[in-house]
């Protein structure tokens, strides 16, 4: 097979096992090396444009397959020496460290071109310059590592790359911010100190299993969450925040809050305070530029209703309350909503309501209760919106809808969806949330046509009748 040290043959798909030598000519969405091999396309994690590597093959397909990189035999021209290192191996949670950062923006912008094109079929829409990141290192407020052992010592910082039986040690990991790197490493050495063993998934013994670290920028305060398995053990010292969680669901351990519960921080001018399970953004100062850019796309005027639909603890909805008549924003965790409310109070933000509930069934009656909206705001996991919840949008028939999204390739097939129902998509900003990582963020503003949504209801009462 050609791209590998071997004797040219009939063309077949590398199989998985075999290792090739394989020259990187692109990326594709999602991060992952371009190389070629006898007309089969291979995806590379780990590689960059320009790398030759030697990668072994992880998954073989008939017209593709998927490797990682073992080796790197040459590097491109423009790779840059890794920033992040643990142990001697690049930081996982940094998969493009070796690509210089112009680089990033500009194959992040071209990703989003492509998924909106060839995935939802979109054109005629102003795809606005990507808006870099204040920070290209040291900028996430959160980080999660796993425990391990090596040599019988307790480690604590993350997998290897393709591996979950080997924890490779985080000592200054440089997404982190010193003071978050100090809560981790203070953690190991009190568990180093106390004799505590990692949990061992293969035996099924052991106690610690992972350690998320939270950090308000702006106050900061930081917060530990410890996962244990049920056992008891000293407990950690209170002046790491910590809060002890036993993943089994009992009361044996010394579970519960030993800092404090909620995580304090500032965003957009506004006090907040954050329950430990509750998600907010973990770049805190691109958050105000990503909440600034929905914003700027919803264009309140002061008398807007506005719908804030899968709204946390209501970061984007008491952003934008000061330019709307009223704000609702639903939520399906209770906890989230609740932290809504307080931080509404706290801020004196009395044009704001929250409720909790899910997007597939809570639309319509929240339609019932407030009226329907002028803009509708959805910031949707990973996955975007069901089909479903696409319908209940379009019956609540807004002017405009502002799509904040995490993932370009599940935003497109939507924005098609809202396309054939008459919403014209006017224009996308990505806004580079995740340094160093091939994660993509932006927004996207939809705005209704009467001519086209007078068609698509025309279109849709013809097939009926059919």
């Amino acid at each position: 097979m050609t791209g590998a040290a071997g004797t040219r043959g009939a063309a077949r798909a590398p199989r998985r096992g075999e290792e090739l030598e394989l020259e990187i000519d692109s990326l594709a969405f999602g991060g992952r090396g371009v190389a070629r091999a006898d007309g089969f396309v291979v995806f590379v994690a780990g590689a960059l444009p320009g790398d030759r590597v030697r990668a072994e093959i992880t998954k073989g397909k008939k017209r593709f397959a998927e490797a990682r990189a073992v080796e790197l035999l040459r590097a491109g021209t423009d790779r840059l020496p890794d920033t992040c290192v643990h142990g001697g191996e690049p930081c996982p949670g940094a998969p493009w460290q070796g690509l210089p950062y112009e680089q990033q923006l500009h194959y992040k912008q071209e990703q989003v071109a492509e998924a909106l094109g060839r995935i939802g079929g979109l054109e005629g829409f102003e795809l606005e310059e990507i808006v870099p990141a204040l920070e290209q290192w040291r900028y996430r407020n959160k980080l999660e590592y796993s425990f391990g052992e090596d040599d019988e010592e307790l480690t604590l910082g993350f997998h290897a790359r393709g591996r979950w039986d080997l924890t490779v040690d985080a000592d200054d990991c440089h997404l982190a911010s010193e003071a978050g790197n100090e809560a981790r490493n203070a953690v190991r050495e009190w568990a180093r100190a106390e004799g505590l063993p990692a949990w061992d998934r293969r035996a099924h013994r052991g106690v610690l299993r992972n350690l998320a670290v939270r950090e308000g920028r702006r106050s900061g305060q930081i917060q530990t969450r410890l996962v244990t398995t049920r056992a008891r053990f000293p407990r950690p010292p209170v002046d790491l925040h910590t809060m002890v969680e036993d993943n089994a669901g009992g009361t044996d351990g010394p579970t519960g809050v030993l800092g404090e519960e909620r995580l304090r921080e500032e965003l957009c001018g506004l006090k907040l305070e954050i329950s430990h399970g509750a998600f907010f953004q973990t770049n805190t100062e691109m958050a105000e530029r990503l909440y600034a850019v929905a914003g700027e796309y919803a264009g309140l005027s002061s008398r807007e209703l506005v719908f804030d639909l899968y709204c946390g603890i209501g970061t984007i909805g008491l952003t934008m309350a000061g330019k709307a008549g009223e704000v609702w924003g639903m939520e399906i965790v209770p906890e989230a909503i609740a932290d809504a409310e307080r931080n509404s109070r706290a801020n004196g933000i009395e044009n704001a309501h929250f409720i909790a509930g899910n997007a597939r069934t809570g639309v319509r009656p929240l339609v019932e209760k407030a009226g329907k909206p002028d803009v509708v705001v959805v910031d949707p996991p990973r996955a975007g919106l069901s089909q479903k919840i696409v319908r209940r949008l379009l019956e609540s028939e807004p002017q405009r809808i502002v799509y904040v999204s995490c993932n370009p390739t599940t935003l497109a097939p939507n924005a098609a969806q809202l396309g054939e129902a008459g919403y014209k998509l006017a224009r996308v900003r990505p806004v580079d949330m995740f340094p160093q990582t091939p994660h993509i963020e932006c927004v996207a503003l939809f705005e209704r046509d009467e001519k086209r949504v007078a068609a698509a209801r025309k279109s849709e009462e013809a097939a009926t009748d059919e």
